[in-house]
């Protein structure tokens, strides 16, 4: 049997804010982790993609994961994310969350290599064994590469600390694959924000978003509204969002996040190299649709 945990809803993936000099700002970061609490949000997935988890030491995790505590005060999971180029390295990431007191860990195939489907399983396997964590595997080929299939689930089915699956490889027919090949076996989370009203259709019952950075509110609103079975109030404001979570599925999705939250009064712009700002004519098109969509805020 899978290990027990509380993770349902909506789960922020969470910028990590840096200072002018790209040093960490974790006063910045703890007030937009307040914000977000105080939007009624029901988890935290701190340093994953958007919170730049390969641009930062070991340590400077931990400082992040310590100065989130100290802001939940237990009242949401805490899921860190461990994105890192071997597994000895991820291994060694997971020990140091699951003792800064994390809930549980968010795992990606190991970066850059293409791993096949015996590497990538013993790559989850060796990671979700550093530690008595429940994990959370982060599948999106788009973005790493490899593609985390039914078949190695499969394989993962026996170890009772896989939990969860964040799907974002973007084609919805993978999660209604999934349930009909595991039943309960895993929690489903939808992991890739323009395709998250679907993936709720679907049976998925968590939404790891990123956009919910800079709209809390109007996140909270859809899902509320999906859960109560009101999908003609969540498809509008599906359809009001659209424009907006289509930043979160192309490559420059953290610059995108970090500028609709700046907007928005949380945060800054300033990421870490080889990062860069939006700049231009690519950055005047995100504000315009950011603007737009502010002027015709749902109610």
């Amino acid at each position: 049997m899978p290990q027990k945990v509380n993770w349902q809803g909506v789960f922020p993936a969470v910028p990590t804010q840096f200072h002018d000099d790209f040093s960490l700002n974790i006063e910045g970061t703890q007030k937009h982790v307040e914000a977000l609490l105080s939007e009624g949000v029901h988890g935290l997935v701190m340093l994953g993609t958007i919170g730049e988890n390969c641009s930062l030491s070991l340590e400077e995790k931990i400082q992040i994961l310590h100065a989130t505590k100290e802001v939940c005060q237990n009242s949401v999971p805490i899921i860190n994310g461990i994105s890192e180029f071997t597994t000895s390295n991820a291994c060694e990431t997971a020990i140091a969350a699951e003792k800064a007191g994390v809930d549980g860990i968010m795992v990606m195939p190991a970066m850059v290599y293409n791993s096949d489907r015996r590497e990538t399983v013993n790559h989850f396997r060796t990671v979700v064994g550093a530690t008595e964590l429940p994990m959370m595997c982060y599948n999106n080929p788009p973005a790493y590469k490899v593609d985390i299939t039914p078949e190695m689930f499969e394989d993962l089915a026996d170890v009772e600390n896989i939990v969860c699956i964040k799907e974002a490889a973007g084609d919805t027919r993978r999660i209604t694959d999934l349930f009909n090949k595991f039943g309960d076996r895993y929690i489903i989370f939808s992991g890739l924000d323009d395709v998250a009203l679907e993936s709720i259709l679907l049976g998925c019952t968590g939404w790891i978003s990123g956009l919910v950075d800079a709209f809390p509110r109007e996140n909270r609103l859809m899902w509320d509204a999906a859960m109560s079975g009101d999908w003609t109030r969540a498809l509008e404001i599906y359809r009001w969002y659209m424009p907006m979570l289509h930043f979160d599925s192309v490559p420059k999705l953290v610059q995108y996040i970090k500028l609709a939250s700046s907007e928005m009064g949380y945060g800054t712009e300033t990421v870490r190299a080889p990062r860069l700002p939006l700049v231009g004519k690519e950055r005047e098109d995100a504000l315009a649709i950011i603007k737009q969509s502010v002027a015709t805020r749902p109610s």
